[in-house]
């Protein structure tokens, strides 16, 4: 099994999770982040005075998926989340070592 854990831009977040249900993608979560890189922030002018905003809000998915899933899973976050600008966002792929769901007990696979 695969956790991915994606970070991108938060207007994307609906296309995403649509196209990761019709992938077979059971479930995720999701959470409302700040954070910065390539962008390194930027500065906004308010009421005629200028700031910086050193984090940009993004949105994180976690998903476990199978093995078998986790290229094409990867393949469709990275294309529907494209937009070509910077700040599109980031892609990590970790081995999960067991899962287990706590209603039922169940483990593996079985229990994503």
């Amino acid at each position: 099994m695969k956790l991915i854990i994606a970070t991108i831009k938060p207007f994307k977040l609906e296309d995403v999770r649509e196209a990761l249900s019709l992938l077979g993608v059971k479930g995720m979560m999701v959470t409302e982040i700040k954070g910065f890189g390539a962008q390194s922030g930027h500065t906004e002018i308010y009421r005629g005075a200028e700031y910086a905003v050193n984090f940009v809000p993004k949105v994180k998915l976690e998903l476990v998926v199978d093995d078998s899933m986790a290229d094409q899973t990867v393949e469709t976050i990275t294309a529907v989340a494209r937009t070509g600008k910077i700040g599109d966002g980031k892609i990590f792929v970790l081995d999960v070592e067991q899962t287990i769901r706590v209603r039922t007990g169940e483990t593996g696979i079985e229990a994503i």
